[in-house]
């Protein structure tokens, strides 16, 4: 007996229904996120109606999604993505499931490529989803993922939604393009059909077939990475007598956490001949790439100014305001440590600065050299007003009826000032 994962979406009751005809013991699992007020709810109810009519166990579940996302410092896409696996893994435990199904199509698989494309993951990224893995859950890591519809594209879902005369609900948010997967979907996938309107099942073989490549060069990695790498460190000389080095280099590094501006770095460091370090940077007893500057501590000029209702908060590039009345102590320059969090503007949850500098891909030279904003007068110092140069602390940002404001520039003191 399976558990289909069903949103009361087009794509998800297709695949419900297509489950239902295909006349295997199957249950429903539905997640309620409240992020949509009544059209949420509404969901809820339609799911709960097909069910019904058909006679199939429905498990629903409601999540207050912002506040977990506030609470872990994440997006509300990840909160809502590591709450639902978590708790289809715990039903199929509970319930004896033997696997989750979800309604992810080629579509779904064409904006994952696009997405890992430009976040630069390698072919390990450019291999999309496959149709039979695991719960991303590290608890349920056992319980298998199918996807019955990857290779299914949207303009099919939309004729067996037809034929089968399925009920299915709109999400709204799919319209508005403030998330990347929209863009790609409402923005730059019109294009791409002009061009080949069946550009989804090409890409869908070409990840395919990426996949074998990747197979083979993840075999060839394992067989040779034993020879070079011994945990601390790379024998660059044999290294470079593989025929791919350049490959196995990337690997490991990427292994260690290393972004690709570093690992672009480390390559050319190896290709030179140069042992260790060059241009300020060296590889470190950890295997890992740094680079030593002489970045002493950081330093902030703040200036005061009066403020005008109706004036643009737009302020030049490097330069930061905030509205003054909310600073409760000094504004104090410092690096960032661990536990520094903040709401950046725009947002509504908390997000740990690691997590903030990971989304925007900053390297290791980057976040070293980040330079945080402290207010002296909070209680907990690990509230961040503002990342200099960046963006500021959504509690700190001038409003209508700010008048006074506080600019924040920022220069960095050398190891002799």
């Amino acid at each position: 007996m399976v558990l289909v994962a069903v949103s009361g979406g087009r794509d998800s009751m297709v695949l419900a229904e297509k489950v239902r005809r295909e006349g295997g013991p199957f249950a429903l699992a539905h997640c309620n996120f409240r992020l949509r007020g009544a059209d949420s709810d509404a969901d809820e109810a339609l799911v709960r109606e097909w069910a019904a009519r058909y006679g199939v166990t429905c498990h629903v579940v409601a999540f207050d999604t912002e506040a977990v996302a506030a609470e872990e410092g994440i997006s509300i896409e990840m909160a809502a993505r590591r709450l639902r696996y978590c708790w289809f893994g715990r039903l199929c435990r509970e319930n004896g499931y033997e696997a989750v199904l979800t309604a992810h199509h080629a579509g779904d698989n064409a904006e994952t490529f696009f997405l890992n494309l430009l976040r630069g993951s390698g072919i390990k990224g450019l291999c999309g989803m496959q149709e039979d893995g695991f719960l991303p859950d590290p608890d349920y890591a056992d319980i298998p993922l199918r996807r019955p519809l990857l290779h299914t594209t949207r303009a099919e879902i939309d004729s067996l939604a037809a034929a089968w005369n399925v009920p299915w609900r709109e999400d709204r948010t799919n319209a508005e393009n403030t998330m990347k997967r929209n863009k790609l979907r409402n923005q730059v996938f019109p294009v791409l059909r002009e061009i080949n309107p069946s550009f989804e099942e090409t890409l869908a073989d070409d990840m395919d077939r990426l996949r074998l490549v990747e197979h083979i060069a993840d075999n060839y990695f394992r067989e040779n990475v034993g020879l070079v790498w011994d945990g601390r460190r790379v024998d660059t000389t044999l290294l470079k007598t593989l025929p791919g080095w350049e490959y196995i280099l990337y690997r490991i590094l990427e292994g260690e956490g290393m972004e690709p501006p570093l690992i672009a770095q480390a390559t050319d460091i190896v290709r030179s001949g140069q042992s260790g370090r060059r241009a300020g940077t060296f590889i470190s007893a950890t295997g890992r790439l740094v680079r030593e500057e002489a970045v002493g501590a950081p330093v902030i000029q703040v200036t005061e100014e009066p403020w005008e209702s109706g004036r643009s908060p737009m302020m030049p590039d490097g330069v930061l305001a905030v509205d003054a009345d909310k600073v409760h102590g000094d504004l104090v320059a410092d690096r960032w440590t661990a536990g520094d969090w903040m709401r950046p503007l725009g947002m509504r949850g908390r997000k740990k600065l690691q997590d903030w500098f990971k989304d925007r891909h900053f390297s290791l030279v980057d976040k070293k050299r980040a330079v945080v904003v402290r207010d002296s007068g909070l209680a907990d110092l690990h509230h961040v007003v503002a990342v200099a140069g960046h963006t500021v602390d959504e509690a700190y940002k001038i409003t209508a009826s700010t008048r006074r404001i506080l600019r924040i520039e920022t220069a960095t003191a050398g190891p002799n000032q």
